[in-house]
C-alpha cells in the first residue's frame, strides 16, 4: 500500500473501536483485498484463454498486465488526493461496486482492442480501495498494533493467489475467461454491501495536502523505501505475469497439475503474510523485509533448474513465503519510518506495486518475444538483488538520520 504536513492518521468518528467490532472491520478489509487482488491477477490464471479467444500472442495478451499496472500506478497517487476527505465506508463500497461493474462490461467485450481500455478503466478501483484500506485500519488501530493490522488486512491478496488465480484458471479453461472475468464481479459486489455493512460510517483519516507529498516525494531515504517496493515487484511480475503459460509450454503441466502449483503458491503465501503479520511489530519491518527479499532472490536462482512439477513446487514455497509478505511488510515499514506522513507514502506504495508490476510484466513479455521463457527467473533475481541492494542502503540512511 504511509504537523509539517498531515496530522497522524486518525479517524474522525470513534477514535478507538470496540475489539469485536475491529476484528470485523480488518476481516471484511481483507476479503476486499481478496476481491481486488482475484480481479488483479484473473488475467494472470486466464492468460492462455484470452490469448486464444482475442487471437493475440501471450506476450501481446501479458500486456493486459502492464497497462492495468500502469493505470493503477498513476491512479493511486492522484487519486488518494481526490478522495481524502471522503467517508471510508461510502468510499470502499464504491469502489468495489465500480469494480463489479467493470468486470462484467470486460466480460462483454469482444475484442483485445475494446478490452483493453475498459481493463484499464475498471482498475481504477484498486487503485482507490488497497491504500485507503491500509489507511482505514490504521486510522482505526491504536499506534502499537498498526503495522500488525495492515499486514493483516493484505492477507486478502495472498488468498487471492491461493483460490483466485487457480479458480479462475480452471474457470477459463473449463468456461473460458469470460466466466473467470464474470466470477470476480460477483465477489466485488458481495464485497462492496459487506463493507458498507461493517465499517463505521465517519472514518475519515487525514487529507492528504500538497506538503505532504512533498514531504514525502522530497525525502530520498523515504523514496528510496518505496522504490524497493518498485522493484521487489517487477522482479516477481517479470515471471508470475507469465507462470500459466511457463506451466503448459515449458513444464508441460496439465491444468490439474498448473492448479496444483497455483495453489501451492498462494497458500504458502497466506502463510508467509500470516507469519509477516504475528512478527513484524517485534522484529521490526526492515529485519522482516530483508530476510523476505534474501528468501525471493534463492527462489530465483533456484528457478532454472526446476524443470519438473516436483522440482516446481520445491521451489515455489520459499518464494511464495516471501514474496507476498513484502507488500505488506513494505506498508508497516513505512508508516513506522514516518507516520505524519503515512497515508502519503501508503499511497506511493501502493503506486510503486503497480510500477513493479508494469515493469515487471512488461519486461518478462520482451523477453519471451525475443528470447523466449528461459531467461524470465533471471530478469527477475536481477529486480529482486537491486531491491536487497537498496533496501539495505535505505536502513542505514534511516538509522543515520536518527542519530
Amino acid at each position: 500500500m504511509p504537523e509539517p504536513a498531515v496530522a497522524p492518521t486518525a479517524p474522525a468518528a470513534p477514535a478507538a473501536l470496540p475489539a469485536r467490532r475491529l476484528a470485523q472491520v480488518r476481516w471484511v478489509l481483507l476479503f476486499g483485498n481478496f476481491v481486488i487482488g482475484c480481479g488483479v491477477m484473473v488475467v494472470v490464471g486466464t492468460l492462455n484463454d484470452i490469448s486464444q479467444s482475442l487471437d493475440v500472442s501471450v506476450s501481446v495478451a501479458g500486456q493486459l498486465v502492464a497497462v492495468a499496472a500502469a493505470v493503477m500506478c498513476l491512479g493511486a497517487p492522484l487519486l488518494a488526493i481526490w478522495v481524502g476527505g471522503l467517508d471510508r465506508r461510502k468510499l470502499l463500497a464504491t469502489a468495489l461496486v465500480w469494480y463489479a461493474i467493470g468486470h462484467v462490461l470486460c466480460a462483454l467485450t469482444p475484442s483485445y482492442l475494446a478490452l483493453l481500455p475498459v481493463r484499464g478503466l475498471t482498475v481504477l478501483a484498486a487503485a482507490v480501495f488497497t491504500p485507503q484500506a491500509a489507511a482505514a485500519i490504521g486510522a482505526m488501530t491504536v499506534p502499537e498494533h498498526r503495522g500488525g493490522a495492515i499486514t493483516f488486512i493484505f492477507i486478502g491478496w495472498s488468498l487471492a493467489s491461493v483460490i483466485g488465480i487457480p479458480a479462475s484458471a480452471w474457470l477459463g479453461d473449463t468456461f473460458g475467461w469470460r466466466a473467470a472475468f464474470l466470477a470476480v464481479a460477483a465477489l466485488a459486489a458481495l464485497g462492496a454491501a459487506w463493507v458498507y455493512a461493517v465499517v463505521p460510517a465517519g472514518v475519515r483519516p487525514a487529507m492528504l495536502t500538497m506538503s505532504a507529498w512533498r514531504g514525502a516525494l522530497a525525502n530520498p531515504v523515504l523514496m528510496a523505501m518505496v522504490l524497493v517496493t518498485a522493484l521487489a515487484c517487477a522482479g516477481q511480475f517479470a515471471l508470475f505475469s507469465y507462470l500459466a503459460p511457463f506451466f503448459k509450454n515449458v513444464i508441460g503441466a496439465s491444468t490439474g497439475e498448473a492448479t496444483v502449483l497455483f495453489v501451492c503458491f498462494g497458500a504458502f503465501g497466506v502463510i508467509g503474510n500470516m507469519i509477516a503479520s504475528r512478527y513484524v511489530d517485534r522484529i521490526g519491518a526492515e529485519r522482516a523485509i530483508l530476510f523476505a527479499l534474501v528468501v525471493v532472490a534463492v527462489a530465483m536462482l533456484a528457478w532454472s533448474w526446476a524443470t519438473s512439477v516436483a522440482a516446481l513446487l520445491v521451489v515455489i514455497v520459499p518464494w511464495a513465503l516471501g514474496v507476498f509478505a513484502i507488500v505488506s511488510l513494505q506498508q508497516a515499514r513505512l508508516g513506522a519510518a514516518a507516520p505524519p506522513l503515512a497515508s502519503a507514502l501508503i499511497a506511493l506504495n501502493t503506486s510503486a506495486v503497480y510500477l513493479g508490476q508494469a515493469a515487471g510484466a512488461s519486461s518478462g513479455g520482451w523477453l519471451i518475444a525475443h528470447s523466449g521463457y528461459g531467461s524470465l527467473s533471471w530478469i527477475g533475481l536481477g529486480w529482486v538483488v537491486a531491491a536487497i541492494a537498496l533496501s539495505l542502503w535505505a536502513s542505514a540512511a534511516h538509522r543515520r538520520s536518527r542519530r
